[in-house]
């Protein structure tokens, strides 16, 4: 008992550092973020800010922060922690890369039920962990989903000032206007592309994308292992080079018969390895609206942060697309690819969308996304403001 107490010691001088190093602005997503229930669980790629929002409710209330990779942790049961961190007066604790205690799941809710005056958050990066553990937690612990940086988040960080929330699909004219009369929303959306879609570009925009590819690259090592069994370095060299391959395609999708064949693995192993990259936020699978296969490597895939591309050296058009996909989807819109590429290029909940540069035709879609233009006109979108749902 007493080194569990010692180890609590040390966790709230870790917190106590931690609170003092907060950043001063905080992205709208999680200052708008409102949790009524006692138990919660966040899930998100690495670097939207789930640590800083969990510090915050430290912040707010005598509650205890932990990371569960934390070495000190790691000869404790995550349920005789929590016990002991309630008995000591807290509040509530906010367990942080959740994933790496054994059998979380179980001791998350083995505490909920022994402390039902008790709060617990908890975050994790990887998904599939989460699912994987939602059995057990049943209704206890709502999932509450992080998305990247959204372009309206982005200027709001950059020029201090409130950025209207607009549906792209159903806006008012009169307020996109005054919008781009107040802001340069052509230079700030050019820059967000090349890096602002984590809330660290404020630290350092210069090395903003050595952050972003550290993640990926620590999003493999450590967290896809979780998902994978048996994972190799064999199977590491694989995802960095599809990474590779699909920032610079400009057909965005995989052979499945020719890299089983180059890499020397089964398809199984490879379907795993793709399924995995999805749910760890490394890529997105666009698929088909009527494909339900359980193995898919879909129509498009596309890398889950668009700047990636320009900082390989991507295709811009591929980029466009990407960036459709991830400001769609992390809007909660529906996002499948088109039946026929010849038509449009996106099927949006019930829009059909075609995506490109300033001059792109329609084609036979409902609406055209345009890169390099500042306002909307009949069926013509910015592709700028795809960016201000959330």
């Amino acid at each position: 008992m007493a080194i569990i107490e010692g180890i609590i010691d040390n966790l709230a001088q870790t917190q106590a550092r931690l609170l003092a190093h907060l950043p001063d602005k905080r992205r709208d997503w999680l200052k708008r973020l409102q949790i009524a229930d006692r138990a919660a669980l966040l899930i998100g790629p690495r670097g939207t800010g789930k640590t800083t929002w969990l510090l915050s409710q430290a912040e707010a209330g005598h509650m205890l922060y932990l990371s569960a990779d934390h070495p000190l942790l790691a000869s404790f049961p995550l349920h005789d922690l929590l016990e002991a961190i309630f008995l000591r007066g807290y509040e509530g604790a906010l367990v942080d890369e959740v994933h790496y205690a054994s059998d979380w799941s179980r001791h998350l809710k083995a505490a909920y039920d022994s402390f039902p005056n008790k709060i617990i958050r908890a975050s994790d990066s990887n998904a599939i962990v989460l699912r994987k553990g939602m059995a057990d937690l049943s209704r206890r612990f709502p999932v509450y989903p992080i998305p990247l940086l959204s372009f309206r988040e982005y200027l709001i960080l950059s020029i201090d000032r409130e950025i209207p929330l607009i549906d792209p699909f159903d806006y008012d004219i009169r307020i996109v206007r005054k919008l781009c009369k107040d802001v340069n929303v052509m230079r700030y959306f050019n820059d967000y592309m090349k890096g602002g879609f984590r809330p660290f570009f404020l630290e350092s925009p210069a090395t903003y994308m050595e952050k972003v590819m550290a993640t990926i690259a620590k999003t493999m090592e450590a967290d896809i292992p979780f998902l994978v069994p048996q994972i190799t370095e064999n199977h590491l060299r694989l995802m960095h080079a599809v990474i590779g391959y699909l920032s610079t395609a400009t057909i965005p999708v995989v052979q499945v018969n020719s890299l089983c064949a180059e890499w020397g693995l089964s398809k199984d192993k490879l379907y795993q390895l793709l399924d995995a990259m999805e749910r760890a936020h490394l890529i997105r699978i666009i698929r088909k609206r009527n494909d339900t296969k359980v193995h898919s490597v879909g129509a498009k895939m596309l890398l889950h942060e668009p700047s990636v591309y320009e900082f390989l050296g991507g295709n811009r058009g591929t980029s466009r697309e990407a960036y459709v996909a991830a400001a769609c989807m992390e809007s909660g819109h529906k996002v499948w690819a088109a039946g026929k590429e010849a038509e449009y290029d996106f099927m949006i909940d019930n829009w059909k969308v075609e995506v490109g540069g300033r001059k792109k035709g329609r084609k036979d879609a409902d609406l055209v996304v345009r890169d390099n233009i500042d306002l909307p006109s009949d069926n013509v979108l910015p592709l700028w403001m795809l960016g201000l749902e959330y």
